[in-house]
Order: structure tokens, then sequence, then C-alpha cells
């Protein structure tokens, strides 16, 4: 199936609806510290979702646009398909697909109750993860795109969650062909066609809304998904060159409650507008093709939309990402993405309302790395072989990181994954819209917020995270 864009990739506190996904370190600002660090313990990654729709209007297997024949990787086909604005086509199509995502967690220690929804046990949990609806095709050569409705299975609530509508033309710059194009979306990196930014990167299924995961990440690595509304141009040059530039802003608090978004569910309300900006460039590699790139988003945050201080809260992210992907002659194929983000945050108002004494001088300072990588297998596109790893490091603070015994954000980890996807060719017997895929995820954390032992105080190990995962992702 051709890109469906969703980490996820869509969606912060594991126990809030997928479309907050908030990286959680300045929530609760008038808040207890001890309190602010608890929600930062509870942080989501976005699932990600498929477009069955994009098959049938492009007369193409899943297989044709997603590495394993199952969404979100892409293929250079794929990326051109969304890179040219989702509109190419081979038929009419109905604009409309539907997915749902379900799975039974287990961690080598249970969860703490209070944190759990009404319903759920701290351990040995089977959950629709979400259900999701999507409008999604392509109008004509120039306009096309998707709109995606969640359920939110964990919370049983309804929300939008990720968008991506294109307006594309073609034309030439300096005689190599390029399509030129406006992307109007809802989180930075959902309109991005390769798999090494936050929104569709590895996990390709996210982290179960029922397990604590490490509560430190870059404000880009989804904690502004769904809670901003951006435009940006890009142009795609010689398919080689890849450019982009725009920004974002935060919609009115009412229509973000009218969306299903929870208006202080996330970092806060962005003052003014928060640029980002994007490179890349592909190439062919020893046989498969292969891309590197930098991103960029800055943004000026008025903490829990609060602007009695007159300060806002600053971020400036700055990443770098690589990828390389080569089908064998076999009929199998090997792909590798790997990305770095820095992110350097001055918390100067939410240190204000209060989040530290005020004697505290390192209160509004903090910088992040983030390093994430994974290496995957796919045999003849229905049996996929992963392993993933991810290191976030990053300055101790005290104010920020309360909760944490070193007062430290430090967190790594590795996922492994084996998945089955019977139908990748288009040959379900429901015909090409139809496709699910089965899988095993087990993830091992080395470090948890800040220690490997006794992170907490309260003699939590990080292994104690450690979680194994059966899913079943389904596409019609």
């Amino acid at each position: 199936m051709p890109d469906m864009s969703n980490n996820p990739a869509g969606s912060a506190d594991e126990n809030m609806p997928a479309a907050r996904r908030s990286r959680v370190l300045v929530w609760g600002l008038r808040a207890s510290v001890p309190a602010l660090v608890g929600a930062m313990a509870l942080v989501v990654t976005p699932p990600a979702s498929a477009v069955p729709s994009f098959a049938e209007q492009t007369g193409q297997p899943c297989q044709a646009c997603h590495v394993g024949g199952f969404g979100p990787e892409l293929t250079p086909f794929g990326r051109e398909f969304k890179l040219g604005g989702y509109t190419m086509r081979a038929k009419a199509a109905m604009p409309l697909a539907a997915m749902a995502m379900a799975s039974f967690t287990h961690t080598k220690k249970g969860q703490d109750p209070a944190n759990l929804p009404a319903g759920y046990e701290p351990n040995d949990n089977l959950a629709l993860d979400q259900a999701s609806v999507f409008l999604a095709g392509g109008v004509g050569q120039h306009f096309g795109g998707f709109a995606q409705v969640t359920y939110d299975g964990v919370n049983s609530v309804w929300h939008w969650d990720n968008l991506d509508l294109r307006a594309v033309t073609t034309g030439h710059v300096l005689g190599k062909d390029a399509v030129f194009g406006l992307t109007v979306n809802n989180s930075p990196t959902v309109q991005d066609s390769w798999n090494t930014t936050p929104a569709w990167g590895f996990p390709y299924y996210g982290p179960s809304a029922l397990v604590q995961t490490p509560g430190a990440s870059p404000l880009i690595d989804g904690g502004l998904a769904q809670e901003v509304l951006g435009m940006s141009a890009y142009a795609w040059i010689d398919h080689q060159f890849y450019l982009e530039a725009g920004a974002y802003g935060t919609p009115a608090a009412g229509t973000l409650n009218a969306f299903g978004a929870d208006p202080l569910g996330g970092p806060g309300d962005i003052r003014g507008l928060a640029p980002y900006g994007r490179v890349a460039w592909q190439h062919d590699l020893a046989g498969g093709t292969a891309e590197i790139g930098a991103f960029a988003l800055k943004a000026q945050i008025n903490p829990g939309r609060d602007r009695t201080t007159g300060l806002a809260d600053h971020y400036a992210d700055v990443g770098a990402d690589a990828s390389w992907q080569k089908a064998l002659a076999s009929g199998n194929s090997i792909s590798a993405n790997l990305r770095y983000v820095h992110e350097h945050g001055n918390y100067l108002a939410s240190c204000a309302l209060g989040l530290s004494a005020s004697n505290d001088p390192n209160c509004a300072k903090v910088t992040l790395n983030e390093w994430r990588g994974v290496l995957g297998y796919s045999w003849h596109n229905k049996i996929g072989a992963s392993i993933s790893g991810f290191s976030i490091t990053g300055t101790g603070n005290p104010a920020l990181y309360a909760g944490n015994a070193t007062s430290s954000p430090n967190s790594n980890g590795v996922t492994g994954q084996l998945d089955y996807t019977p139908w990748s060719a288009g040959n379900s017997p429901l015909g090409i819209r139809a496709n699910v895929r089965l899988g095993m995820q087990y993830t091992a954390y080395g470090k948890f917020n800040g220690a490997w032992h006794n992170y907490d105080g309260s003699n939590s190990n990080a292994a104690d995270n450690n979680t194994l995962r059966f899913f079943t992702w389904v596409a019609f």
C-alpha cells in the first residue's frame, strides 16, 4: 500500500489518546515537581497506519510502496507517490479506508494500577490499541492527501489523527525535472517521505499505552503531533534533492477540543509561528537507494497556554538522518535507518511559573541528544525481522527530573521484531485493499529515566519495564 502516513507514528502521556503525544517535560506548570516528573514517565510513541484506498487508486499491491508489504516504511516508488501529492492513479477508487490494531502486552514487572485506565490489569493486557478511518486519495493531477480519524481503544475516545493535504505541480530546475508542492499537516515530519524522521520512524508499531516508557524526548519527536497545524512548501528535484520550509501554529483551544485533542495535553501553545526546515539527498548506492538529510524545528511555547509571565519556553531541535534500502535478487530486501536529534531547551516561562525553587540556577537549562537506528530484513515481503536501538542522553536537571534518582533523562534500549504479512502481493481473498500483519515485539531497556537500577528511588530497575508484545494490524 502506498504511503499511509500515520508513528505511528500518530501517538504523550501513555494513558492519553494517541494524538496527544507530548514529550511531557513541562506540563502541569503549577503542580509539584514530583507530579511533573510522574507525568514525564509516560510518553507515547505514535502508532502506524495504512491506507488501502491508495492501493486501489494506483492498482499496485502494498509491496510496491512499502518495504515488507505493509506500512509505513516506504520503497523508492512509495516515496515518489507521496512526494507527487498522492495523485498517481490507474483507476478511480473509493477514497475511504480503515485499519485496526490490537495487541497483548506483558512486562517483566506489573505496572502501577494508579497509572492505568479503568478496566486494565497491572500486567498481561489484551487491548484494541486503535481503530482508524481515512479519507484518502488524489483529486485530478494537482491535489491529494489523507485525513485520519482514530478511536483510541485504551482510553475510549475519538480524536483527529494524522493529516497531510497536498497541492502539487511539475516544472524544471536547471533543466532537471522537479515536483513543487504545498503540504498542510498537523505534525512536524508527518509529511516526510523517509522513515528516518520521528513521525514514521521505528518501531512502526509503537509501544502500548498500557506500559511505562522513558520520560524524555525532543519536542520534534511527537511532542506537537495533533496539537498544531502548519503549512510548508517543498521541491523534489531530479528525483534526488529535497528542500522544504514552513511553519506551525497552534489552533484555538476550542478547535482542538472539537477535534478530540486536549489543548493542555501537550507542552503548550506556540507563540507566533514555529519554523520547520528539511533537506535531503537521495542517490543510488551499492545496488540500493541511499539518503542523507537534515531537519530543524524552532519553537517558543507558552507552557500550559499560560501567558501571565510574559515569558516563553524556547526549543531548538536540529537533526540529521540517513537511510539505505536494497531489493535483493532473491526477492528479499534489506533496509537501514538512522537518526540523531539534538535539542537545546530554555524553560524560562516554566521556571517563572514555579517549576522549581526560584533560586535554582539550572531550572531553565536542558539539552537532549537522541539516537535511533534500525536494521531490517524482509523475506519475499512476507516475513520481516528487525532490530532497533535507541539512546537518549542529556544534562541532569533536578527540577525537570526530580522523580529520577539521578536527576537525569538518560535512557537506552533495544527492540526486536518478527512479523508476518501473508497478502503483501495484493492476493488477499478480499481483494487488493485487504491486508494484515501479525507480529511479535520485544523491548529491553539498559537504562531507564537515568539509571539501570533504582531509577525512581523506589527500587525500580530499568529491566522491570522490558516488554513482550504480540500484535495484529489489519487494513482494508
